[in-house]
């Protein structure tokens, strides 16, 4: 198994900037990719960014292309995701997730508890 941790949402004005992280433990050699999810109220869950695990390829949604950027400390077994020029669009429940799948689709084996973005106008 492995534990997923998130942290660093809060409130912020639009075009501001704020940093999540997420930290792994247990068995996480098991990892091959990790990825973010967002979800707003009334919606489904969308993909936001994902990175592999040992080669460090990152892949983006387009709505967040430019404005995010995921990076990952192996070391540390952590993830982290930059957000900035946020917009009120961006407000959301955001979730880390990861497994053996590497993709867009939410087949994720792992998942966090989610933490809170809101962005206001």
């Amino acid at each position: 198994q492995v534990q997923l941790v998130e942290s660093g949402g809060g409130l912020v004005q639009a075009g501001g900037s704020l940093r999540l992280s997420c930290a792994a433990s247990g068995r996480t050699f098991s990892t091959y990719a990790m990825a973010w999810f967002r979800q707003a109220p009334g919606k489904e869950r969308e993909f936001v960014a994902g990175i592999t695990w040992r080669t460090g390829n990152t892949y983006y949604a387009d709505s967040v292309k430019g404005r995010f950027t995921i990076a990952r400390d192996n070391a540390k077994n952590t993830m982290y995701l930059q957000m900035n020029s946020l917009k009120p669009e961006d407000t959301a429940v955001y979730y880390c997730a990861g497994g053996a799948y590497s993709g867009v689709q939410p087949d994720y084996d792992y998942w966090g508890q989610g933490t809170q973005v809101t962005v206001s106008s």
